[in-house]
């Protein structure tokens, strides 16, 4: 798809029919790693993944804002129609910021281990941990090392060049994209997210501790599950937990679409 602004995204085609399913990753992730995920929900509808601005094969042009990559989300949606919008982390993000801007698009949101307060982070210290990467990594076996409990996730997000394997996302960019988060919470876009909304956390969760807890309650229309023994990737590291909370929210949308 080409944005308002001009800019190339890809757009996947995950498999099944019917409503819409639309999948948005995290921070230097691509679509389809949600691949292991998208082939269970293709009973449920037309599962459908984005690259994200700047990732997987989508075109590299800011900018970086939260702002921006939500609203490439909305335009999307604008062509898919409303649909069922599950993030994960960034993507989560994004996802509740589509819903509070363009609720006619968003008939339902699940938001994966993601807060909206990470204020008091300092971007320095973002800039700093994406500093600390190599450009390259000189085998497969290495990314995965360098991103310890994502590691498997993280080798999905590489590609080989010349002189080794180099991350689909710029770090620059990825960097500009987590400084943000440091310097601007989103609190106040909760009580305009009118669909029904499930938010699924983590046991070693990034949100600040309580915090989608408190999320929940300000979301007109929400429940949270706590994920145990789930790390940040919870469709990843407790796959069938997260198919269960997912399958189970999904049921009571089509039960109360037919009361």
């Amino acid at each position: 798809m080409r944005t308002s602004d001009g800019v190339e995204l890809r757009v996947v085609e995950l498999g099944g029919r019917g409503q819409p399913l639309l999948l948005l990753h995290g921070l230097m992730g691509r679509a389809t790693t949600w691949w292991p995920v998208a082939r269970r929900l293709a009973a449920h509808g037309r599962v459908v993944g984005l690259d994200a601005r700047g990732h997987g094969r989508s075109q590299a042009r800011g900018p970086w804002t939260t702002q921006r990559l939500a609203a490439d989300v909305t335009e999307l949606l604008d062509g898919l129609g409303p649909s069922v919008v599950i993030g994960h982390s960034m993507g989560a993000l994004h996802g509740l910021v589509a819903a509070a801007e363009r609720p006619e698009l968003v008939r339902a949101l699940v938001v994966e281990d993601m807060g909206v307060d990470f204020v008091g982070h300092s971007a320095a210290e973002a800039r700093a941990w994406f500093g600390a990467l190599p450009p390259r990594w000189p085998a497969l076996a290495a990314v995965r090392e360098a991103f310890a409990d994502y590691g498997d996730y993280m080798i999905e997000c590489v590609e080989e060049r010349a002189d080794g394997w180099a991350l689909l996302a710029d770090v620059a960019h990825a960097t500009e994209i987590a400084a943000e988060w440091a310097e601007q919470a989103w609190w106040d876009v909760l009580p305009l997210v009118s669909c029904p909304t499930l938010l699924i956390e983590a046991q070693k969760s990034v949100a600040p501790p309580g915090q989608m807890v408190r999320m929940a309650k300000l979301l007109p229309d929400a429940r949270h599950v706590l994920i145990p023994d789930s790390s940040h990737l919870v469709h990843r590291s407790a796959p069938d937990a997260h198919r269960a909370a997912v399958e189970a929210f999904l049921a009571e949308l089509a039960h109360t679409s037919r009361s």
